[in-house]
């Protein structure tokens, strides 16, 4: 399939997901009724609060959505994804798949960095090699690691050869880790490792991409600025600044909303939505998400080693008093890893069924009649709180003691990359829209710790799976290989899925030409205020 369309698709493009403080500056008199939806104006700052600081601004260090937020303003892809995950040109004009292993890329030719470098394809070269370089160490890395090489064919065409037939590269190439970052600063990075800085250290410190806005300031813990890019190769964004502003506390994050210290709260608890529902000037909006909540286990930690103990707590969790209860039915049930929406779901798939008495007599088989001890960690999020405390609730009632531990982002990050944790709460996002991206980082053995793998599973008949499931071509195979996958991991029980949720924001109504993607990233460049 040839994909050669006029670039005016850039529209797609910022995200942001967290953040914001600062000075609003004045808004212009200047309108543009071809760019804006609704009467808004050009200039202003948005202000967007986020549960959440970035854990870097080097697309290749982080794996997260609060960075990725930050990241896809300053930054660009090679191929966008529209609102129905459909693949759109950005960097690359057009591209093709010219034998089994090799996809050629054209590119634009009139791109420049914010450093005032050129995009061209040695640049697409040097920013893939790097992410792949172990001595780098990205977590993205499980996104490109089919590719063998990046072979410069002149200055805007390039050749992507995999080890295997890949069907599913220009997704990938559309996912956050693969933003392009200048060449010249990629150099200056290396530069530094070579001196015993960390790998990155150069690049989060001031990210130079191509994006509509670029990098202006940052404060730990508090906010990241970003400003226009007045030299943005397309039609350049309307507002003059986007800050992301750090709230922890869900009920300030309102606060500030219903005060006008804000624009966008990022995101809501369906619990908020009345109270935002009855505010003049405030309203929800709401998105279909690819999204996962869960709670895994450790596999490689007694007694989670234990299949039929896995199996007990899955048998033991009433999901539908958690929907209820705590997202008031906003959202559905999760019997497999990927939502509805994803390539590769199945609904004939079903999980362990909740049945308390099974659930017991599992664990008296397994030696725990009497129950045991244990943890449930979370990040400091209400409603994965609250999840958390719900799932305790339910536990005792086949004698299992779960102490739940709230912790901050970065440290939930890290700790259970290292495997730390005993059972956790968390969620998954396919941003690709194809089951690889649900299954492949969660469940391969490659990627266990920081790349997703967090349950450290490791099944060998599942990688086999999984292997085959990204180097098949044909669509009906994948789908077969899919459903065999999620029927495995259903028996292995890694984690139970809760629910694939629905996306929450609240919003002023001067904001306008707002939208989200079913990945939770803002879509910003055509965003102004009123």
């Amino acid at each position: 399939m040839r994909i050669n369309k006029k670039i005016y698709v850039f529209l797609f493009i910022a995200l942001l997901s967290f953040v914001l403080t600062a000075c609003a500056s004045e808004p212009d008199d200047n309108t543009s009724d071809s760019n804006t939806v609704g009467e808004g104006t050009q200039g202003g700052d948005l202000i967007i609060t986020t549960p959440a600081d970035a854990v870097s601004l080097d697309p290749a260090a982080s794996n997260d959505t609060p960075s990725s937020d930050v990241q896809r303003n300053i930054f660009e892809t090679l191929v966008a994804q529209d609102e129905n995950m459909e693949n759109q040109p950005l960097l690359a004009e057009e591209w093709e798949q010219i034998d089994d292993t090799t996809w050629e890329f054209k590119l634009r030719q009139d791109v420049t960095f914010h450093d005032g470098s050129e995009f061209n394809a040695d640049v697409v070269k040097a920013n893939i090699d790097r992410t792949l370089d172990p001595e780098v160490g990205s977590p993205r890395a499980i996104m490109y690691n089919m590719i063998s090489e990046v072979e410069v064919i002149d200055d805007y065409t390039v050749h992507f050869k995999t080890e295997y037939p890949f069907a599913a590269l220009p997704a990938h190439l559309a996912h956050p880790g693969g933003v392009m970052i200048s060449k010249d600063q990629i150099e200056e990075d290396y530069a530094a490792m070579e001196n015993g800085e960390e790998a990155g250290s150069v690049i989060s410190e001031n990210p130079q991409g191509t994006g509509p806005f670029k990098y202006e300031d940052w404060q730990p813990g508090q906010q990241i600025q970003l400003v226009n890019n007045e030299d943005y190769w397309g039609e350049p964004a309307l507002l003059d600044s986007v800050t992301f502003k750090v709230v922890t506390e869900d009920l300030t994050r309102i606060a500030e909303l219903q005060t006008g210290d804000s624009h966008i709260a990022n995101s809501l608890s369906p619990s908020d939505i009345d109270q935002i529902e009855g505010t003049d000037h405030l309203s929800v909006q709401s998105q279909e998400s690819l999204a996962l909540s869960y709670l895994g286990f450790n596999m490689e930690k007694e007694p989670f080693d234990d299949e039929r103990v896995r199996q007990a707590i899955a048998k033991a969790i009433n999901k539908e008093d958690i929907l209820s209860g705590i997202y008031d039915d906003i959202g559905i049930p999760a019997h497999t890893p990927v939502a509805p929406s994803v390539f590769g779901y199945n609904e004939d798939v079903r999980d362990q069924e909740y049945n308390v008495e099974e659930a017991k007599d599992l664990l008296a088989e397994a030696g725990y009649e009497n129950g045991f001890s244990t943890t449930i960690w979370t990040n400091d999020d209400r409603q994965r709180i609250d999840t958390a405390t719900n799932i305790q609730a339910q536990l005792k009632e086949i004698g299992i003691n779960a102490e739940v531990r709230t912790m901050e982002w970065g440290a939930m990050l890290e700790q259970t990359a290292n495997g730390e944790h005993d059972m956790f709460v968390f969620g998954w996002t396919t941003v690709t829209g194809d089951a690889d991206n649900g299954l492949y980082p969660l469940f391969h053995s490659d990627n266990l710790g920081e790349p997703g793998n967090r349950t450290f599973t490791d099944n060998e008949e599942l990688d086999e799976l999984l292997d085959q499931g990204r180097q098949e071509s044909d669509p009906d195979e994948r789908l077969e290989l899919y459903r065999q996958t999620q029927e495995l991991l259903a028996e292995i029980t890694p984690m139970v899925y809760i629910h694939h949720q629905e996306y929450l924001l609240g919003v002023d109504d001067s904001v306008k030409g707002l939208t989200q993607s079913p990945t939770q990233l803002l879509n910003l460049k055509e965003v102004s205020i009123e």
